[in-house]
């Protein structure tokens, strides 16, 4: 991908391994090495290698674009600065409208809940009404008016 020999990648890794955490790059296991090589071809040539492949994760990826001095690494890495960048010009922008969804979704859980619990009381049959509505100057119990 970075235009380089694994050897040499492998070398610029042991060469910053602080910089490759446990959640950066992790070492396949003999099962996980076995289904890599047997699903796919282009691993074909790993079958008979005596070590586990490592494996990078996004934020390994990114790091290995800030460890290699490769044309190819840098024009990730720059993009990488590039996409953080405007991921914080759209949050900032759009930071109002986010605590406005936010709010509406609070809302919504509060209104469902009464919602809930009015159709609970509804469904319950032991309750007893405590008043009566009028309606065209009748009495008439709420709980059967609904019904």
């Amino acid at each position: 991908m970075y235009g380089i020999k694994v050897k040499r990648l492998n070398e610029q890794v042991k060469r910053n391994v602080d910089r490759f955490p446990n959640n950066y790059r992790f070492q396949l296991n003999d099962r996980e090495f076995k289904e890599l090589v047997a699903k796919c071809d282009q691993f074909k040539m790993l079958k008979h290698s005596s070590v586990n492949p490592h494996a990078y994760t996004e934020a390994g990826v990114a790091m290995l674009s800030a460890v290699l001095h490769t044309p190819i690494a840098i024009q990730v890495s720059v993009k990488i600065i590039n996409a953080f960048i405007a991921m914080r010009k759209l949050i900032s922008t759009n930071i109002g409208f986010i605590q406005r969804i936010e709010n509406v979704e609070q809302k919504q859980i509060e209104t469902d809940k009464k919602i809930d619990q009015i159709f609970n009381a509804l469904e319950n049959k032991e309750l007893v009404p405590k008043c009566g509505i009028f309606f065209e100057g009748q009495v008439f119990d709420a709980y059967s008016l609904v019904i």
